[in-house]
C-alpha cells in the first residue's frame, strides 16, 4: 500500500552541491554590498572635506566677501553634491549613502555651516534649474545670481555655473577613484 511518507526524503549531513553554491553565492552578495556601502560613505566624505575646504576658504570673517553669496555659495555647493551622488551612481542606495555620509561629515564639521547650506528653498530653485534639462549649468548659473540677489549680473551667473561645473567635476572624480 502507498503512503504519503514514501514521497518524503531525508537529507543527508552534506547539502548538496546546489545549495553550498547558493549559500556560497549569498555570501560573495553580503561581502560586495559591505564593500559597496564602504566606497559610498567614503565617497560622501571625500566630497564632504572638499566642502569643507571650500568653507574654510571663504569665511565671513573677510570684509571684502559678501557673506550672502558666501551662504548661497554653500548651499549651490551642497545642491551639487546632492544631484551629483545621483547623477554618478546607478544605485539609489548607494547614492543615498554617499549623501547621509556628506551631510554627516558637515554636520559634524559645524552645525551652523550644515545649517546654512540646507536651505529647502534654494534647493526648491535649483532643482526648477535643473530638471527643465537644457543648459542646466547656465541655468544653475542664473538661480545663483538671482538668490544672490543679483539677478541678471553676467559676473555672479558665470560664477554659480563655474560653482557648479567644478563640484560636480570634484564629486565624478572621486567616484572614478572609488571604483563607483
Amino acid at each position: 500500500m502507498y503512503s504519503d511518507n514514501d514521497d518524503i526524503k531525508i537529507a543527508g549531513d552534506k547539502p548538496s552541491r546546489e545549495i553550498r553554491r547558493s549559500r556560497e553565492k549569498a555570501e560573495e552578495n553580503i561581502n560586495l554590498d559591505k564593500a559597496m556601502v564602504k566606497k559610498a560613505k567614503e565617497w560622501g566624505k571625500t566630497v564632504a572635506l572638499k566642502f569643507i575646504d571650500d568653507v574654510n576658504t571663504y569665511v565671513n570673517n573677510d570684509v571684502t566677501v559678501d557673506g550672502d553669496m558666501l551662504i548661497q555659495r554653500r548651499m549651490l555647493l551642497s545642491f551639487t553634491a546632492t544631484v551629483g551622488f545621483e547623477q554618478f551612481s546607478n544605485n539609489d542606495s548607494v547614492s543615498g549613502i554617499a549623501q547621509k555620509s556628506f551631510i554627516d561629515t558637515v554636520r559634524d564639521f559645524d552645525a551652523e555651516v550644515y545649517r546654512t547650506s540646507s536651505d529647502v528653498g534654494a534647493f526648491s530653485f535649483y532643482y526648477l534649474a535643473f530638471r527643465r534639462g537644457n543648459e542646466v549649468e547656465r541655468r544653475i548659473g542664473q538661480t545663483f545670481a538671482m538668490l544672490c540677489s543679483h539677478d541678471g549680473d553676467p559676473v555672479y551667473q558665470e560664477l554659480g555655473e563655474a560653482l557648479y561645473c567644478w563640484f560636480l567635476s570634484v564629486l565624478k572624480e572621486a567616484a572614478k577613484e572609488l571604483g563607483l
